[in-house]
């Protein structure tokens, strides 16, 4: 007699229809699909810890390292900075094992505006030490001229402070490269006659390149910002660099703008204010 096979009384499960969709897919997707993967990580790896974008990452979360080579640091504050704690800054205040030197200070804005610390920050900064400066924030809405005499109104360089500096980095729409030219012209020989010094021009590299590039600037101090690089790729001569926006120092809650002065202290100081 023939022998009966055994049937379980549980049928097995069949798989799901997800399941049973994967397994039939041919193996051209399965590689393609591995290939995205990878150029997705790739693209993390490099958003997070090459770009731009991962150097500013990196120096919030503490693991940047800034421009090697220079030895006189500085920062530039503002109302954003809040209020200051002069003494902590000045005893403790480092950047990359090198006290801080100078302090750019935003004095004005525009033909009416005047920051709400400045004649607080101007003053503490003489008071404890550091090599102090001041500088007006362009705007697109006011004439170089009204601008210019703004400034010189609120101003009061004095001897050892550095030269006025222009912050520059807008450009009216309904104006002609030629017509911002004359109007950025007219705001530093003024402020240039008054102090008889050349005014510090400070600007990012594309915008200088874009409407500042005439000879005639180029007998200006250039102040350049470009962020979360470990070198400038403007090849003209500069005096400043800011290089980030996100420095951290004791007495200054929140972030600061770190700055590099391209030669010594003896330099700098020889290019502050002397009557």
């Amino acid at each position: 007699m023939p022998r009966k096979h055994y049937q379980s009384p549980v049928k097995r499960k069949k798989p799901g229809f997800l399941l049973r969709l994967l397994q039939r897919l041919p193996s051209w997707v399965w590689w393609l699909g591995g290939s995205v993967v990878v150029v997705a990580y790739v693209w993390v790896f490099y958003y997070f810890f090459v770009s731009p974008f991962g150097f500013r990452w990196r120096a919030l979360y503490g693991d940047a390292s800034y421009p090697e080579g220079y030895e006189i640091h500085g920062i530039d504050i503002s109302h954003y900075q809040g209020k200051i704690d002069w003494d902590e800054l000045r005893n403790n205040g480092m950047i990359e094992r090198c006290p801080v030197r100078f302090v750019m200070i935003k004095a004005t804005e525009g033909s009416t505006r005047i920051d709400d610390c400045f004649e607080d920050n101007f003053y503490q900064a003489r008071e404890h030490g550091f090599v102090r400066g001041a500088y007006h924030f362009w705007s697109t809405r006011s004439s170089g001229r009204a601008q210019a005499e703004h400034f010189l109104r609120h101003v009061k360089l004095e001897d050892g402070d550095l030269p006025p500096v222009l912050d520059v980095e807008h450009k009216a729409k309904d104006q002609t490269p030629e017509e911002f030219k004359e109007s950025v012209l007219t705001w530093l020989r003024l402020v240039e006659k008054a102090y008889d010094a050349k005014p510090i021009i400070y600007t990012y590299y594309k915008f200088k390149m874009a409407y500042l590039s005439d000879s005639i600037f180029d007998d200006y101090p250039y102040w350049i910002a470009h962020y979360y690089v470990d070198k400038v790729d403007y090849q003209g001569p500069w005096k400043f660099w800011q290089h980030t926006d996100c420095g951290r120092l004791p007495g200054i809650k929140g972030y600061v703008d770190f700055n590099i002065y391209n030669g010594s202290y003896y330099d700098l100081q020889q290019l502050t204010l002397r009557k």
